[in-house]
């Protein structure tokens, strides 16, 4: 099985600001959705919390919390990595979607990672991505530089594989 995380970052590996991400890029969010639909995602409670419409249509939505009596519409509930492996084991790919508490959790055993580099530096930003090592990580595809028309910010599409 594949772990992957699912990440848009900024040039100081910035990801999020006040529970949200930094910026909505469309065509970060057309890539996000081809890629998870059809899979398992997983993410915290303050992620699903911040999604808008709730648990995302055409995938399994599993939020990793310790509030073990938690129940989340659409959602499955669990306290552990371990659970998490065990309910997806048959699962060709998982998708890890945040947050940074998340990731954390799951880079050590991540095998891809599938990132949209926003070209810019936000401000007053709070949440960080892991530093990754290039002697741990090999860039396997780039796609961009891209420029979003509604928030006027460049970006790029990565995929990283795990040595």
């Amino acid at each position: 099985m594949h772990i992957s995380l699912i990440v848009a970052i900024d040039e100081n590996n910035a990801i999020g600001r006040d529970g949200d991400q930094l910026a909505y890029i469309s065509d970060d969010l057309k890539r996000f959705k081809q890629l998870t639909s059809g899979h398992p995602i997983i993410m915290g409670r303050k992620t699903f919390e911040a999604l808008p419409k709730g648990a995302l249509p055409n995938r399994r939505n599993i939020v990793l919390s310790r509030q073990s009596e938690l129940i989340l519409t659409g959602c499955e509930v669990v306290a552990t990595i371990d659970k998490v492996i065990e309910l997806c084991h048959d699962n060709k790919e998982i998708f890890i979607i945040g947050g940074g508490e998340i990731y954390n959790l799951f880079f050590p055993v991540a095998t891809h990672i599938y990132i949209t580099r926003i070209h810019h530096t936000f401000g007053n930003t709070d949440t960080w991505f892991a530093k990754i090592n290039p002697n741990h990580w090999q860039l396997t595809s780039t796609e961009g530089p891209f420029m979003d028309a509604k928030s006027g910010l460049e970006f790029s599409f990565e995929l990283l594989e795990r040595k």
